[in-house]
């Protein structure tokens, strides 16, 4: 049985890990959207936007409520967007002061570009992996991405299935 500094400092190497691997992800990510002339942030709107569940397409606060961003981080993000003509925002036409965010043709070609790119920079950060090691990683990745936002403790330690979801 593992003490509770053990655990520690095992925990602590595995955060310095995933963050290290975030970093990684990132910056291979970067370079696949890099030819596109869209960044991680835009591909992320773009993704959001033509995913976006509802009668209408989203108003900017929408956006920044799903991105957890500030609504001024959404207008920089739709901005160039807008500018590369992947978006345009149109009134409601049940309210004129509130903007929505709609998908031009051009975006939902960069979209198709999008998936390719981030394909392959999928397939360069997990050549190191076997098919079974890439199965075992989707296993824990869902287990970490499905765990509940906040969590119980009893004894220093998260009780399995105790808290809100997310």
């Amino acid at each position: 049985m593992s003490t509770a500094s053990e655990t520690d400092s095992t925990d602590g190497v595995l955060a310095e890990q995933l963050l290290r691997l975030t970093r990684r992800l990132h910056r291979i990510q970067k370079r696949h959207l890099e030819p596109l002339g869209i960044t991680p942030a835009q591909s992320r709107l773009l993704r959001l936007v033509s995913h976006y569940e509802g009668d209408q397409p989203p108003r900017m606060a929408d956006l920044a409520t799903r991105l957890e961003v500030v609504p001024r981080a959404v207008t920089t993000l739709v901005d160039g967007l807008e500018a590369a003509e992947c978006v345009r925002r149109a009134p409601d036409p049940a309210n004129r002061r509130v903007i929505r965010i709609e998908l031009t043709d051009t975006g939902r070609a960069t979209l198709r570009r999008l998936r390719n790119a981030r394909t392959d920079a999928a397939e360069e950060i997990l050549a190191p992996l076997t098919a079974g090691q890439r199965e075992v990683l989707g296993g824990l990745l869902n287990a970490l991405t499905d765990a509940p936002l906040e969590r119980r403790c009893r004894e220093g330690r998260p009780e399995a299935g105790k808290g809100p979801s997310d």
